[in-house]
Formats: structure tokens, sequence, C-alpha cells
């Protein structure tokens, strides 16, 4: 019969290879949580990563954006129905489709970002931008400690983005994001 501390020391090791492979999986990626405070439902769209989601007023969409994505975007398409993978949006359409793979159509405010790569001392890069047009109000914020929010209430931005002033921010390579709708 064998030892407890030889049948335990397997078990441990694999326990260990298990964490090690789960905490490697998610490396070098940002999760962006969006949530909509808007009175109407608004279907998120997303850049590289498609979208498609309705989300009614107080809900939260999870995005997960690979470490070294460069021109990424998140808009909110407002206006929307869909038969299956097919419709249309009043406002940030994407040729019809329920998961963008193309940007969306005037007007559509955008959460724009470029994710750091998986180096230490990466950084990552985000803005809200009108360039495309405004459909709603958004917020978007870095959630590392310090993370400087970028506001856009209205079609010109009160705060100074306004378009071709971008206000880019940066923060920490691979953090969480916050974009919130209406805020």
């Amino acid at each position: 019969m064998a030892s407890p501390a030889a049948t335990s020391r397997p078990a441990i090791l694999l326990l260990l290879v298990v964490v090690l492979a789960l905490n490697a999986g998610g490396a070098g990626a940002a999760t962006f949580y969006v949530t909509n405070l808007c009175p109407f439902p608004v279907w998120p769209a997303a850049i590289p990563t498609g979208g498609g989601t309705q989300l009614n007023p107080g809900q939260t969409w999870l995005v997960q954006v690979p470490a070294g994505t460069t021109g990424g975007r998140i808009w909110g398409r407002t206006g929307c129905y869909f038969a299956g993978d097919h419709g249309g949006c009043s406002t940030g359409d994407c040729a019809g489709a329920r998961s963008c793979v193309l940007s969306g159509k005037p007007p559509a405010t955008l959460a724009e970002f470029t994710i750091g790569g998986v180096d230490a001392g990466a950084v990552d890069f985000y803005d809200v931008s009108v360039v495309d047009g405004f459909n709603v109000p958004m917020d978007l914020k870095c959630l590392t400690a310090g993370g400087d929010p970028v506001r856009c209430r209205d079609p010109g931005c009160a705060d100074g983005s306004h378009p071709g002033d971008a206000r880019v921010r940066t923060c920490r390579g691979n953090s969480d994001y916050q974009v919130i709708f209406c805020p």
C-alpha cells in the first residue's frame, strides 16, 4: 500500500499543472465589461471579436480581446431588428449582420483600443471617438488603479474629445476595461 505522501504528490503536481495551464490561457488578454445604462436596448458590436448580443437596460456583456490587438473598436447599435443572423440597425449597423466583422455604419460612438503585447512593460491605448458620428453617450475606463476615464456625453464630447482630438489614454498592458453606454 502506498504511503499518503506518495499518493498526494502526483495529485498536487497535477493540480499545479492545471492551475498553471488555466492561468497561462488567460494571460495576455483584456476583458471589456460593456454595460447598457440606456433606457432602451443596445446591441454592442466589437472588432475584432464580433458581437450580436442584445443588452437590455442594466445588462453587461463581457468581451475577451487578445493581446496584440490593434485597431480594436466597441460601439453600440440602436434600433436593431434581426431574424436569425441578418437584419439591421438604425445606428452602427454592420452590413445587416448580427455579429459584426466590419466596422459599423455611421453614426456610431466608438470606444477604440490597442491591447499591448504579452511582454512585460506592454502598454494599452484607449480613447472614445466620434469620428464616425455620435449615437449614444459613452464612458470608457481602464480598471487598473488610476485608470483615467474618457467620457463622451454628446455629439461634441464636451470633455474635449472632439473629432480629431481622441484624447488617447494609456494603461498597463492587458488591463481590463469598462465601457458604459448612457452613463
